[in-house]
Parts: C-alpha cells; structure tokens; sequence
C-alpha cells in the first residue's frame, strides 16, 4: 500500500471524526532540550480521551462502519488501549461489541474497562494470538474484526495526529526535522508517518520499539514479517508479534528512516524523567521516544524533535517498579 493511498484516508478520518476526538497539545520540553541538545517537543496523546491515541483509529472506524450501514456486531483484540477506545466509542454510538484480550493484560487496563457494557473473553498470551483468534471468530460467525492496527481506518484515524503536527508546527513557525515514535503493530507510525512524508519530505521518522520486543524491527530487517519470542517489557503496549499480511508492514518500509531499539533500564529512566521534570505519569510505550532520543541524542543537536507520548495507562505494580 503506497503512502499516498493512507493520506487520502487520513484526510477523510480528520473530517469524519474531529468533534469526538481531543486536539492533544504540543508542549515544548526546556529541560529535555537542555539534557539531549534537541529542541524537543512533546506530542501529548497521553491527553486524549480514554488516555491513549487509539480513540482515534476506534472512532473512524466504527464511525465508517455506521455510514456503511453495518449491522454485524464488531469484535476487536487489545493489550489494552484499543480495547477502551473501542468500548468507550461503541458506548456513544449505542452499540454492543466484543474484546478478545491476551491473558496477559495488565489489571488496570481490564479494570478501565468495567464502566463500559462490553463482553470481554480471553485467549492467548500475547497481542499476536489473541488477534489471530478474534479473526477467526468473526469470520466464524460472520462478523467484523476491527484490528488495533492492520486495517486502512484505523492506521488513517491515528494518522490524524499527522495533520496536528501540521497546524501546530506552522502556529509555532517551525520546522519539524525529527518525530520520535513508538511501534508495536505499526498502524500509529504508519499513519503519523504516512501523513507527514507526503507533506514534508525530508522530515525524519524515527521508530521506537523495546529491545526486549523487537518484532516489527526484526521484521523489516529480515524484509518480512517474522515471528521472534518477546521478553517482557514496561512496554506492554508494543510487545507481541505481527498479523501475517499486516499492511503495516509495507507502509513501515516505506516511511521510517530510522529504527532505534531501547533496553528496560532506558524506557524506566525516561518515564521517570517525565515523571519528574514534567509530572506526566505515562506508559511504557510513551517512554520510547524519549529513551530513544537520549540514546541517540549526538545525531540530533540543534534539531526540532518531536517525541509521541502515546498513552498513560501505568499499573500501579508498574509505577512501584519505577519508583524502586
């Protein structure tokens, strides 16, 4: 899938789901400037409804299905954050669905999900198996999956920041030259990325990703999608595998110059200098970019960099970790 093709969809979300979704600030970070020698810029999707960006690629979804006149009740797979956004938006549009999560997931992303009327089943270890599951039983009973990642509508809805970064940027007179982002199944990159590389060609996209699981990193480099196992990572919201035939995989050869790989210790090191410097209590996953930037932080001296903050959702057990 060419890029082009994406940002026909993106701009298409951005008119289809605007009044539901929150423009997320970009804040200009002094100390992380002064400690990486960046002017870095923090894209706050931690501040969006239901705490993550995934509303986004829920909301133009689901809403696309409306207009198709869709009867099928929907069934998705989550760690977590896709899994909120799908139930908080099936709650507004009045629907019922269903949420295949991995035994896995964390308690306080299950327990997000009690105020919302929606059947939760579980199956597999990680993203990748409970996915490929969920497929299988929306085919069985002839419904709709709605992937977290690999599906046109969802990678255009988080392509939505794309265009943010573009108002926002040209109200602040200034040229992004890097966006720090994190990767799991690659529908965010691939559609902030997607967006921004049609309409700024020199920026450079940087993917994020744990070195304790490197799937979509691996994937590339191997010019397929391969299966590795994954250790575990603060980085719940990235760890697992890659649905075979994810059109992710594509656009992500296409539209990351970049690919940097991050250990524990560097993602728990960021989140605690957010946390400090900033009072952001973020995820694993939004302490990539950063943990990425200070890692690289020679190659990006004097540039405008901006870091996606992708979500907020930290268990306790997590944040007790952190704190040690």
């Amino acid at each position: 899938m060419k890029p082009n093709s994406v940002v026909n969809e993106i701009i298409k979300a951005e008119y289809r789901i605007r009044k539901y979704i929150y423009e997320t600030p970009l804040e200009y970070s002094p100390y992380l400037s002064l400690l990486t020698g960046a002017e870095v810029f923090l894209k706050l999707e931690n501040l969006q409804l239901t705490g993550s960006f995934k509303i986004r690629g829920a909301f133009n979804k689901l809403l696309s299905l409306e207009e198709d006149d869709c009867q099928k009740v929907p069934i998705t797979s989550s760690t977590g954050n896709h899994a909120l956004a799908f139930a908080h938006v099936m709650q507004k549009l009045g629907k019922s669905g269903i949420i295949i999560l991995p035994k896995t997931t964390s308690k306080v992303k299950i327990e997000a999900l009690s105020p919302y009327n929606i059947n939760l089943e579980y199956f597999g270890e990680d993203c990748l198996e409970a996915e490929i599951h969920a497929r299988n039983v929306a085919t069985k009973i002839n419904s709709s999956y709605i992937s977290p990642y690999n599906d046109l509508q969802i990678i255009a809805g988080q392509g939505t920041i794309g265009i943010e970064l573009e108002k926002q940027s040209e109200k602040l007179d200034m040229k992004v030259d890097a966006v720090f982002i994190p990767v799991g199944g690659g529908g965010l990159i691939s559609g902030i990325a997607s967006y921004l590389k049609m309409n700024f060609p020199q920026i450079e996209i940087v993917a994020c990703q744990p070195k304790n699981s490197p799937v979509m990193y691996a994937s590339l480099a191997a010019s397929q999608i391969i299966e590795i196992e994954s250790q575990p990572t603060i980085s719940d919201g990235t760890a697992g595998g890659i649905e075979p035939n994810a059109i992710t995989f594509d656009i992500c050869k296409q539209v990351i110059d970049q690919f940097f790989l991050v250990e524990e210790d560097e993602i728990k090191q960021a989140l605690k200098l957010l946390l400090e410097k900033h009072q952001w209590l973020v995820e694993g996953a939004a302490g990539l970019s950063l943990a990425s930037l200070i890692k690289q932080a020679q190659h990006y001296k004097g540039k405008n960099v901006v870091l996606v903050l992708c979500g907020r959702r930290l268990g306790l057990n997590q944040l007790k970790e952190l704190l040690q």
